[in-house]
């Protein structure tokens, strides 16, 4: 039985003090409405309830560093698990921060102060979309849509538009096959072998708003990783995505490693974890 105590002395208690030193030292400033004591204690409860894909408590797998580094990176970019901006999943005995696309959508204000919002559609066979490129920006001008057109199964394309301050709109565009090629990267493996999408996942029950998040992710991941590396939020925010990339990584290279050939079949000793399916998007 782990000591719960300890280990929110190791990891909160010390996530807590470095994040005074940052603020000591002014390179990182939170708005008046973060709270990154709630954040870490809502973070704290939240970890609690985290289980690996043996069922067992991320508490009792992940070494210390591993849940410390994941609460830094939590506070550092300004997200807190009870909006739903984020959430932790184990990689072997690694917990690892993930980003939802709320989270994207709240990092991308954080780091250009000018957006007003990030917002998605979806463009059903039938609909009108018309855009024009200028200086290499994707500006939607009109998207016309009948109520006959809206059928999950004449999904086409989906679209996220970022509103800035001045009135200017930027848009990023993803044909379906785009989209379907993002979400073969999620562990819940909405999209089989001959690229359909599995009619019993998220993304099948879901799939208008699952395509529009996918979109609004990689429109905020553009603005997130064009800025200025300078920010001690955009170093923690790439290093995030850099760990979960290697933790994915690792687990892979384990769970292959960990497969028995039967009459040439080969058998994975356990399924592989799924990751939370709200926003399991890349």
């Amino acid at each position: 039985m782990t000591n719960l105590a300890l280990v929110k002395k190791d990891t909160v208690d010390v996530v807590a003090q470095k994040v005074r030193e940052f603020q000591e030292r002014g390179e990182i400033n939170f708005p008046a409405n973060y709270s990154p004591e709630n954040a870490m204690k809502a973070a704290w409860l939240t970890i609690q309830e985290v289980e690996d894909k043996d069922h067992r408590p991320a508490l009792d797998v992940c070494d210390r560093n591993s849940i410390a580094n994941a609460l830094l990176n939590m506070v550092v970019q300004g997200l807190n698990p009870v909006k739903k901006q984020c959430y932790f999943v184990v990689y072997g005995k690694k917990l690892v921060l993930q980003r939802s696309y709320f989270g994207s959508v709240h990092v991308a204000k954080t780091v250009e102060p000018s957006i007003i919002d990030v917002v998605g559609d979806v463009v059903y066979e039938g609909d009108e979309l018309k855009y024009i490129k200028k200086s290499g920006k994707t500006i939607i001008t009109e998207h016309s849509q009948q109520l006959a057109n809206i059928d999950k199964g004449k999904i086409v394309a989906a679209y996220a538009t970022v509103l800035y301050k001045d009135g200017s709109e930027c848009s990023t565009i993803m044909t379906l096959d785009e989209i379907k090629q993002a979400w073969r990267q999620s562990k819940t493996n909405p999209v089989n072998d001959k690229g359909d999408i599995r009619p019993d996942s998220v993304h099948g029950k879901f799939m208008a708003e699952m395509c529009k998040k996918t979109a609004i992710s990689k429109a905020c991941k553009y603005i997130i990783n064009s800025s200025d590396d300078s920010s001690l939020i955009i170093k923690l925010y790439k290093a995030t995505d850099d760990e979960l990339h290697e933790a994915e990584v690792e687990e892979e290279i384990s769970e292959n490693a960990n497969k028995t050939v039967i009459d040439a079949e080969i058998i994975p000793d356990s399924a592989p974890a799924a990751a939370p399916v709200e926003d399991d998007l890349p």
